[in-house]
């Protein structure tokens, strides 16, 4: 068995960055751009009222009188220059008149038919200096889209992004005792149910999955369905990866050309992982038990994923916090307890549940954690420090 490190490295090298493709910024929402963004314009395009009022000339002390000579508006810009003396009258994000000093709020004028009275005035302009924002040229760097950086590129005129192109995972289910929900299984059948936990995992990093039908545990049917996968970036398969008579994922993978990465790590749950390339397509063999599926999907796909979508942070992220209740001693393999946060004045308290069965999916929906336990761990007291990865 080899290390979470290790195959973690491992699985990394198996993912190769996928090629680039051009997307209208409507759809770019959740992308990873792949190349800076260039503004094409400065933000404000020109210097613009930041407040509803009128734009003068010079000085604007108490007492002071201004001649209202026309109006500008968001979109409709006053065309002329203001001389000593004179007001328009400007609404926010106006573009200022040449000659305006400073906007005047409205608030702060009394108005007699085409004349204003300053009656008070406060510390600023009011006027937003063009390029206050961005400048033409300014870069945004490569990253996932988020709805802010959606608005940005916008205001920098960019219409089109570069993307990189969406990983295609295929996921197949195996096990003859294994219906999808809906149907009527036998009295000794199960619901497939990880499948829609990973389908959703990978689909929320930005991939396109395809469901394939369930393998049944026959060679020929196996086959047939790994076969239907080959088109895609990733295959994942579920169950049959250990040492079984019915475990035939790595028998039938081995048989078509598999070359092998590992299999079996020294964690739980989720010790009979396997992964390698058949046909050049990247293979993730994962344990049938639902907690243990779905915890090596955070630990193994996930950074599969973002290797071929280029993005920086590829490994799972942890974070820290203190102990909720005393855990004894660790084993030699490294143990992802289920586990429950709870805020506190400084780091989170964590606390595992005390039942931590790879197959009980009720405890994985309650927690929102996972407390690392490394191999060989000692035992540890209420307030320690630790690591977890969030759910």
């Amino acid at each position: 068995m080899i290390s979470v490190e290790e195959a973690l490295a491992r699985v990394i090298d198996l993912a190769t960055l996928l090629s680039p493709e051009i997307v209208n910024l409507a759809q770019a929402a959740g992308r990873v751009m792949c190349a800076p963004a260039v503004a094409q314009r400065d933000q404000p395009p020109f210097p613009a009222s930041a407040m509803d009022g009128y734009a003068v000339s010079g000085d604007a002390p108490i007492g002071a009188r201004f001649t209202v000579i026309g109006e500008a508006a968001a979109g409709h810009a006053f065309e002329g220059a203001i001389a000593s003396g004179q007001a328009v009258r400007i609404f926010t994000g106006a573009p200022v008149p040449e000659g305006a000093s400073r906007v005047v709020i409205q608030e702060d004028v009394l108005v007699d038919g085409p004349t204003i009275t300053v009656r008070g005035i406060d510390s600023g302009t009011n006027i937003r200096p063009r390029g206050q924002d961005f400048l033409g040229g300014t870069t945004l760097s490569p990253r996932r889209l988020r709805p802010n950086d959606l608005a940005l590129l916008a205001a920098m005129n960019i219409a089109t992004v570069p993307v990189v192109r969406r990983p295609v995972v295929a996921i197949i289910a195996t096990g003859d005792e294994l219906v999808m929900p809906g149907e009527n299984p036998r009295a000794d059948q199960i619901i497939a149910s990880n499948l829609f936990a990973l389908k959703a995992l990978a689909e929320a990093e930005g991939a396109q999955v395809r469901l394939l039908p369930i393998a049944r545990d026959t060679v020929a049917d196996l086959k047939t369905v790994l076969t239907l996968a080959l088109d895609a970036d990733l295959i994942v398969t579920i169950g049959g990866a250990s040492v079984g008579d019915h475990d035939l994922v790595g028998r039938v993978a081995d048989g078509m050309g598999l070359e092998r990465t590992f299999y079996k790590i020294a964690m739980r749950p989720g010790k009979p992982l396997m992964a390698g390339r058949l046909r050049g397509v990247p293979l993730l063999g994962l344990p049938g038990n639902p907690v243990s599926s779905i915890v090596c999907g955070h630990l193994f796909m996930l950074p599969m994923l973002r290797a071929m979508l280029g993005m920086p942070a590829i490994g799972p992220q942890l974070r820290r916090a203190v102990l909720g209740a005393d855990v004894v001693a660790n084993g030699p393999r490294t143990h992802y307890m289920r586990a429950r946060l709870a805020k506190t004045d400084g780091l989170p308290a964590i606390t595992p549940f005390e039942r931590q069965d790879s197959a009980l999916l009720t405890i994985l929906t309650e927690a929102d954690a996972l407390l690392i336990r490394p191999m060989d761990d000692g035992p540890h007291l209420v307030g320690d420090v630790v690591e977890y990865l969030p759910l």
